[in-house]
């Protein structure tokens, strides 16, 4: 899985979601609200999962904080709340810090996150979010579960399902399938490349579209 996941650190994330599209017979990419908020930089891992759910309670999101400290190290932490929430912040500046002394590769939330700039000052740590918000979880939501499976922008995410994300989006591969993924993740990019360089060659879009038809 460590080769796997390596490799699609050397794929486009388009190239990805056109593959889960063809191997799996479904949509793998997440909703367009889920954006990077801290910076570009590209996140690929394991999903490690955790589950939010309305309250009044005041209480800490403790399966987020134990997941952070638990998740094997380059896991993508990955926090869903029932339809997204773009006002209240489930991720800020304490769960970076744990989630970087742990060595792990991004967080990937359907609701807000918060403290951009301590984020960005100290850290560097990738996240994409629904939104940014100043609002806390307490009073409003609370982890219910960890490791379960979840939705994320309208993509179901199992535990240890591939997490491939940069600028053009999250998607999310199928770890039973992350093998065949990968594997014509690398022959779109191939062609790509190939159809390209045979446009700027022959000056016409029309004719590497009749060699490759692909768009």
């Amino acid at each position: 899985m460590n080769d796997i996941i390596d490799g699609f650190k050397t794929v486009a994330v388009a190239s990805v979601a056109d593959a889960v599209d063809k191997v799996c017979g479904k949509r793998g990419y997440m909703d367009a609200t889920i954006k990077p908020r801290i910076n570009d930089k590209r996140v690929v891992g394991p999903a490690a999962t955790v589950l939010e759910a309305a309250t009044d309670e005041f209480v800490p999101p403790q399966h987020a904080l134990d997941l952070i400290d638990e998740a094997p190290r380059g896991s993508v932490i990955v926090i869903s709340i029932a339809g997204g929430e773009p006002n209240v912040a489930v991720w800020g500046g304490l769960m970076t810090a744990g989630a970087v002394a742990n060595d792990h590769a991004g967080a990937i939330l359907d609701g807000a996150v918060r403290d951009l700039s301590e984020i960005r000052r100290d850290y560097g740590f990738p996240v994409y979010a629904r939104d940014v918000s100043p609002g806390t979880t307490l009073g409003r939501y609370k982890t219910v579960a960890s490791q379960v499976p979840v939705v994320v922008g309208g993509i179901v995410v199992h535990p240890g399902d591939i997490i491939v994300a940069d600028i053009d989006g999250v998607v999310v591969v199928p770890k039973d399938k992350a093998a065949e993924v990968l594997a014509m993740s690398r022959e779109i990019d191939e062609r790509e490349l190939e159809q390209a360089k045979l446009i700027i060659k022959e000056r016409s879009l029309r004719k590497g579209l009749a060699k490759y038809g692909r768009i």
